[in-house]
């Protein structure tokens, strides 16, 4: 089981520290077993926050052996890590553990001294401040979260649940982070490079892009174009352009590259076929294209991540 460990500090924000939990738990393995252990974790039994006070069951030495450390942000995000917290972090990424922050959870990576040269993102509103009192780290402010292999962090609060859905999908594939998603009843499109900026008005027509969304599922082998998409669902270029950045924050043609990647991982995962056979089935025109385009949006090449597949798998059969 993979034992993930959440920091929780006094002034934590309480949706951030619940988000592991959340997202996590509903990963089962081939045999019904649960894939994840989520363990909040503290330095006193007792952290206050707001009007509340949580009682904490475990303490710092859980990061001792934690597979993956998620540290919530805090307000203000300025505060004083206790030194403690700072130790443990320290500790865990020298012996390997993987570490996250959501939102202003940032501010403690970076005074554990964890961020130095990596990229990293945080919430828009404290990005620039990021930068000023950390110059060694390349800020990103326009990304929902930075995979740095290691060390990851995500922008706003909500963006949390993208990041914990990344990690699953590092861990078990594209079909487990999926079911995690629908159970936890959160959006699963959502890539590292959707702008958290984007500034949606009020949809202008209740009419909804599912049945197309469908259509386009079913032919991602084919070459779509927008004109084709905005003649199938019978309305005019412009108004599909809106209704897509409406419903579902982006473009026509980043949701289609999006599934297509997701569905790229999937015959990775699942399937023998070929590289270059899967690149066809998906809707690239070429293999080197889709290689570029999985490179991007995965962080790694098709080959490889089939290759880290299959081993997690012979992993998890081993234990």
């Amino acid at each position: 089981m993979h034992q993930v460990a959440v920091v929780a500090m006094d002034d934590v924000l309480p949706f951030e520290l619940s988000i592991p939990g959340l997202v996590f738990p509903w990963v089962r393995l081939a045999d019904g077993e649960t894939a994840y252990e989520v363990r909040i974790c503290a330095e006193r039994e007792r952290v206050r926050t707001g009007s509340m006070e949580l009682v904490v069951p475990w303490g710092l030495a859980e990061l001792e052996h934690a597979d993956t450390v998620i540290v919530p942000g805090m307000s203000p995000p300025r505060a004083p890590v206790p030194v403690a917290i700072l130790d443990a972090l320290r500790a865990a990424s020298a012996r390997g553990a993987r570490i996250a922050s959501i939102c202003t959870g940032v501010f403690v990576l970076a005074q554990a001294g964890l961020l130095g040269g990596r990229r990293a993102t945080t919430h828009w509103s404290t990005s620039v401040e990021l930068a000023e009192r950390y110059p060694n780290i390349q800020v990103d402010p326009d990304v929902l979260f930075v995979d740095e292999g290691q060390i990851l962090s995500s922008a706003g609060s909500a963006a949390g649940i993208d990041l914990c859905l990344h990690l699953i999908r590092r861990d078990y594939g594209a079909a487990a982070a999926a079911a995690a998603a629908r159970w936890a009843v959160v959006p699963m499109e959502r890539g590292a490079d959707h702008s958290p900026l984007l500034q949606h008005a009020p949809p202008q027509s209740d009419a909804s892009l599912a049945p197309l969304l469908r259509w386009m599922e079913e032919h991602l082998d084919r070459p779509l174009l927008v004109d084709e998409l905005a003649r199938h669902a019978s309305i005019s270029t412009r108004t599909l352009n809106r209704r897509f950045r409406e419903q579902t924050g982006t473009t026509p043609l980043q949701w289609l590259l999006i599934t297509r990647i997701r569905r790229a991982q999937q015959f990775l995962e699942t399937t023998d076929l070929s590289v270059e056979q899967i690149a066809l089935q998906v809707g690239f025109a070429s293999a080197t294209t889709f290689r570029d385009r999985f490179s991007r949006s995965v962080g790694t090449n098709p080959t490889a991540y089939r290759r880290g597949f299959s081993e997690g798998r012979q992993m998890k059969r081993a234990r």
